[in-house]
């Protein structure tokens, strides 16, 4: 079973979307589960204080080192990727969520105030991970983000394995324009290839699609894929449309 623990001051924030849909009838058959662990257990003195001012003064409080590491030291993590959300981490991808897909599970430390004391991150070799350029009040939904990206993954998750690889990033790409019924709706109808049957014209209009697409919203990832693969230049129009 995959393991999945958030270490967090808002345990209620749970499961949250976690609880829900393929993800919820996942843990309930026993592929993935969670669990969370007060911080504020860990807390020191009458009123379980978890935090300080920061060293060298500043605004806000840091949470302290004993603190966290308290809390970490209580559970097993053996084998297991130690996460702390942070906006200054390595950007998550679709490549780390399967290298964590294929791991016991996760230990992520949700992150408050001003941050995490730089000592528990060195000393527990916490990996810090961001969810983008942007800054939240806490980790948490950037937990429930990443531990939805990874748990899809898990064998028995999805109900079609197949759809994954056809997903943005999966090959490179962002995914192809997708349609469905009506085929008419209003004065927009649906790309005449899609209708036809012919699965290699098909695969090829879904594959100029997702280089289109790419190209135009995402250039990094388009060159990236670009310098691996001999391709055309991609197919722009109203064959989309």
């Amino acid at each position: 079973m995959f393991e999945t623990t958030f270490i967090t001051l808002f345990p209620e924030a749970f499961p949250g979307p976690l609880g829900v849909s393929i993800l919820e009838r996942a843990r309930k058959e026993g592929i993935w589960d969670w669990e969370t662990i007060q911080l504020r257990e860990f807390g020191l003195g009458k009123h379980r204080n978890v935090d300080a001012p920061p060293t060298g003064g500043g605004a806000g409080m840091v949470l302290r080192p004993d603190v966290a590491a308290a809390a970490l030291d209580s559970i097993v993590t053996t084998n297991k990727h130690l996460i702390y959300l942070s906006p200054r981490g390595k950007p998550f991808t679709q490549e780390m969520a399967r290298e964590y897909a294929e791991s016991p599970g996760l230990v992520m430390f949700c992150g408050r105030f001003e941050g995490l004391d730089q000592r528990v991150i060195e000393t527990h070799g916490l990996e810090e991970v961001s969810m983008g350029d942007f800054v939240l009040a806490g980790g948490e939904v950037a937990a429930m983000a990443l531990t939805e990206a990874v748990v899809r993954l898990l064998p028995g998750v999805a109900g079609n394995a197949d759809s994954l690889s056809e997903e943005s990033f999966e090959n490179g790409l962002l995914e192809h324009d997708q349609y469905t019924l009506p085929r008419q709706w209003g004065p927009y109808g649906t790309p005449d290839v899609l209708l036809s049957g012919d699965h290699k014209r098909i695969a090829e209009w879904r594959l100029n699609s997702a280089k289109a697409l790419t190209k135009q919203r995402r250039p990094d990832l388009y060159a990236a894929y670009s310098e691996t693969h001999d391709i055309q230049a991609p197919e722009t129009g109203d064959e989309h449309y």
